[in-house]
This record gives C-alpha cells, structure tokens and sequence, in this order.
C-alpha cells in the first residue's frame, strides 16, 4: 500500500490503518511502536485516523494515544469492536486528555445489528462520532448471488459458515431482489444504502473495478421508510446469527 500511495501527494488521500492490541510488543510503548512501524511501511508522518482494533483493554490502550495526537503523528482516533460501555469509557479518558473520538468501527448489516439494539449507533449520532460498519454485505450472503438453491461452493470458511442460514434467508434475499429491480440497482446496493440510511459510513470491500460504480448507485439511492422497515422485519424473521467467533458480544 505504501509503494502505492507514493506518486501521490500526501493531501490527497484519507489514510488509516490500526494499532492491534493481541500483536502488542512487550516494549515500553507498544502504541508508539507499532505506529512507527506502519509510518515506514506506508512511508509518511502521520496517519489520518489511527484505530485500537479491539477492546482488550481500554483502561491500558486508550490513554496511549493521546501522546500520538498531540505529536501530529495521529490525526484522529477511532476504535474497532467495542460495545457501548467500552465506547462511553474511551471517549472519556481521550476527552480528558483533550482529544476527541472521531470513528467507532464494528460489525453492522441488516442481519446483524447489535451496535443499534445496544444504543451504541445512537450514541455516536449523538456525540459527532462517525460510524464505519464492516461485514455490509454478510461476506456477499447479501448480494443476491446466492440463496438455498445457489450455495456458496467450496469447502471454505465462509461456506461453512453461511449455507447454513440460507434457507432462512429466502425472503429477504427474495424481497432485496424486489427492491433492487425496482430501483435498477445491484441487489448488493440494497444492503449498502440500508446502513447508509441508517447514519453509517460503510466500509466496502471492493474486489473489481465495476463495483464502484455500484458503490455510487448505493449513495444516491434512498429507501422508503415502508422498505427499511420491510427489509428489517424479515431480517428479524430470518433469526439467524451472524456475529464472528472472534467478535465479542455487544450485549454483555
């Protein structure tokens, strides 16, 4: 990525990459360290948003970023899979060191949606802390290339995963490919325009060029509140659960 960004001018790019606790050295400062490292390997001075992925521990992690902030080596912070508590507490120890949490980042679609039912979705409206949801598309599970009769092929963890759910997805699949038709959109745009819609900045895992353009379709188009409540409703019915096994439990 670095040798990539290189013949552009460093203004015109957004960049963020994280800092992993599990991956943590056992150096005085691991924050610090980790950051260096990715400064070289992405050859700049600084980084745009910096996130602590994961919420291993809040109390020891968060204050360590603080220092970055104030050097102009970490532009904005943000933290990746932490519940509402974990949330509040991060936002209070950056506060108290006099920087803002700029971007909260978790798992968020139509079939999983812990970060609204808890209030965190909310509180972050309220607070002016963008939410970047990852996962959108359920790993292409919704983007209307596969159902019961159509299974992900291979033996693979996302097929292990996921086939089993299909036969509970029917409806909803069959009501995203409703909607898509009749917004001439990408069934997938469905899925992207729901978060949209729901206040959120998505993260999108485009693998071809073409799917920027779906990208586009997704921003300008805009669901009825009869549709998000339709498509909320058979998510509901579909009961299935989506949450990685490596994902903690945003109710607890």
């Amino acid at each position: 990525m670095g040798d990539c960004l290189k013949p552009y001018d460093r203004k015109d790019y957004f960049l963020s990459t994280k800092f992993t606790p599990v991956f943590a050295d056992s150096g005085d400062d691991p924050v610090r360290d980790m950051l260096a490292g990715s400064l070289k390997r992405l050859h700049t001075d600084y980084i745009d948003l910096y996130w602590i992925h994961n919420s291993d521990d809040v109390e020891k992690w968060t204050p360590e970023l603080i220092p970055l902030v104030k050097k102009g080596l970490v532009k904005h912070v943000g933290v990746s899979n932490h519940n509402l508590a974990q949330v509040k507490r991060a936002n209070e120890i950056l506060n108290a060191g006099g920087v803002e949490l700029a971007a909260v980042q978790n798992h968020y679609s139509l079939l999983y949606r812990q970060s609204e039912t808890t209030g965190l979705l909310d509180y972050c409206h309220q607070n002016g802390i963008t939410f970047f949801p990852y996962m959108v598309l359920e790993q292409g599970i919704l983007a209307g290339k596969h159902d019961a009769a159509h299974p992900f092929e291979g033996e693979n963890d996302r097929a292990r995963r996921y086939n089993p759910m299909l036969p509970q997805l029917n409806e909803l699949l069959a009501k995203m490919i409703e909607l898509a038709a009749q917004h001439h959109v990408a069934v997938a745009d469905i899925a992207t325009a729901w978060v949209i819609q729901k206040g959120t900045t998505p993260i999108i895992g485009v693998t071809k060029q073409h799917y920027i353009a779906d990208t586009k379709h997704a921003i300008s188009l805009t669901l009825t509140s009869a549709e998000m409540k339709a498509l909320e409703s058979l998510a509901d019915q579909a009961n299935v659960d989506t949450r990685a096994v490596w994902e903690q439990n945003m109710n607890q």
